[in-house]
């Protein structure tokens, strides 16, 4: 064999082996339920703070911890959203909030990780709300991986927070006595595959 050629297949090998190995590096985790919850805030009447939760949220993450990428899927369905208070939970599944029927779905979607070293530190992406979609950036207060003794797996999660303007959305009832600016902590766990 000719050393050109020899060289060629050579690199084009070890070419093929990094590339298998860094593709190797990133590993997928599925969100917990029992674990994964979005929390809302929401000033009412200059006052005081109403808050909630969306019980019901899913989803899967992609992570390369070595080159800082990854991908993040994120499903909620607005139906499940609870504020303690039933009445007030049938109005915000209604047209005037999140309008549940028309769109039982807000997502999530984002492949723009953000690193501090070896912290997670933010997630850029996309989110959907009735139909309507905007950049959103995931604040990382907290973001952490164990082996749990009990799934014999990596379990990764963490806080993350984030803040949206609700008539971007098209949900104007009640402004400005229902603040516009929703705050929300979202707290995850994700179970590797």
């Amino acid at each position: 064999m000719p050393a050109r050629l020899h060289r060629t297949l050579l690199a084009a090998s070890l070419g093929a082996l990094l590339c298998g190995a860094a593709a190797a590096q990133s590993v997928g985790y599925l969100l917990a339920p029992a674990h994964t919850k979005v929390h809302w805030e929401v000033r009412h009447f200059g006052t005081s703070t109403q808050r909630g939760w969306f019980a019901d949220v899913q989803g899967s993450v992609r992570l390369d911890r070595n080159s800082g990428r990854g991908d993040v899927s994120v499903s909620i369905a607005t139906a499940s959203v609870s504020s303690g208070v039933a009445v007030l939970d049938g109005m915000l599944r209604g047209n005037n909030f999140l309008a549940a029927t028309d769109h039982p779905t807000a997502y999530f979607v984002a492949t723009g990780l953000r690193f501090d070293g070896e912290r997670l530190a933010e997630v850029r992406g996309e989110f959907t709300l009735r139909g309507i979609s905007r950049p959103m950036a995931l604040r990382a207060l907290n973001f952490g991986c164990r082996t749990d003794a009990m799934l014999q797996r990596e379990v990764c999660g963490g806080d993350f927070e984030a803040e949206l303007r609700r008539s971007e959305f098209g949900s104007t009832f009640g402004l400005p006595f229902v603040g516009d600016t929703v705050r929300l902590l979202i707290a995850v766990e994700g179970v590797r595959e």
